[in-house]
């Protein structure tokens, strides 16, 4: 079962919904503000927190941890206090985040099998010692975007909802686990700078806006500052996919989603983003996850 809430301040708005499975609470929020300002979060709950930044940029300081971190939206780590103070200064109007919270007796019990990045951390929340995951805060990559999109537009109920819940839980605990660990196992990034970084999730914000009308490699290039070879370069090992892929990847999705979630037809669905006929998008819709657009409607 989910809760929805609306805040509003003298900063701006939130819009929020919160899902608990057992003991997991999961969280997914919308800030709108009305100017650049700074605020003050405490908890004095010792659980494991997943972040996920969506969209939006922000700095934030990290009391138990003594660090500060300059953020740009897409981003994702994994941090543990028993208590949590946080001073927030947001860069952009719009900062949409999403995050589970770990239970600490229940997170170790998930992690006493996991890759060497995650056991280390893990042994830490045991000890009950202040810790984060990775100092390099990873990208969220379209796996882990349509999972944590599946779970924001979920619509189970009762036991399946709990069921799924679970499953797409420890799905992304996994794979920002493996994220964090494949990043350092690079000994020579190509994107370097933080500017750089910046322009490539300018880039992929880019083709998240503009699925149904997608710009080609050149006219991203330009918009972002890039030439095509950094361009390519960068989103390839930022993403683990090519531009082309992960806007393939984001079309099926949004298809999927539209097909679930509203009355449209199928060609009315290709139109809308942009296929050249029907059949294309059906072949392509196939060829993604193994069944035609009227097949996932019918047996969804």
């Amino acid at each position: 079962m989910s809760q929805k809430q609306e805040l509003k301040n003298e900063h701006g708005s939130m819009k929020s919904t919160i899902w608990m499975c057992d003991d997991i609470k999961i969280g997914h929020s919308i800030c709108q503000f009305n100017k650049l300002t700074s605020f003050s979060s405490h908890s004095d709950t010792g659980v494991v927190r997943l972040h996920f930044g969506l969209k939006g940029d922000y700095t934030f300081n990290y009391k138990q941890l003594h660090m500060s971190y300059d953020l740009i939206g897409g981003h994702h780590n994994m941090m543990y206090s028993k208590d949590f103070d946080m001073e927030v200064h947001n860069k952009t109007l719009q900062v949409e985040t999403f995050g589970i919270q770990f239970p600490q007796k229940l997170f170790i019990q998930y992690t006493q099998h996991a890759n060497d990045l995650l056991k280390r951390f893990a042994e830490s929340v045991l000890e009950s010692r202040s810790t984060i995951l990775s100092d390099n805060w990873g990208a969220i990559d379209p796996t882990i975007q349509h999972t944590i999109q599946q779970i924001v537009h979920c619509k189970y109920s009762g036991e399946h909802q709990k069921l799924f819940l679970l499953s797409s839980i420890i799905e992304l605990l996994v794979l920002c686990a493996e994220s964090s660990n494949s990043f350092l196992l690079k000994t020579d990034p190509f994107i370097k700078s933080k500017a750089d970084k910046e322009k490539i999730i300018a880039a992929r914000d880019l083709v998240n806006e503009r699925a149904h009308c997608p710009p080609n490699l050149s006219e991203i290039a330009k918009y972002v500052g890039l030439n095509e070879y950094k361009l390519k370069r960068g989103f390839k090992e930022t993403f683990n996919t090519t531009v082309f892929g992960y806007l393939t990847e984001q079309r099926l999705h949004l298809a999927q989603r539209y097909l679930l979630d509203t009355q449209k037809t199928a060609a009315e669905i290709a139109y809308e983003l942009g296929y050249a006929t029907p059949q294309h998008f059906n072949n392509a819709f196939r060829k993604k996850f193994g069944t035609t657009p009227l097949g996932l409607r019918n047996n969804p």
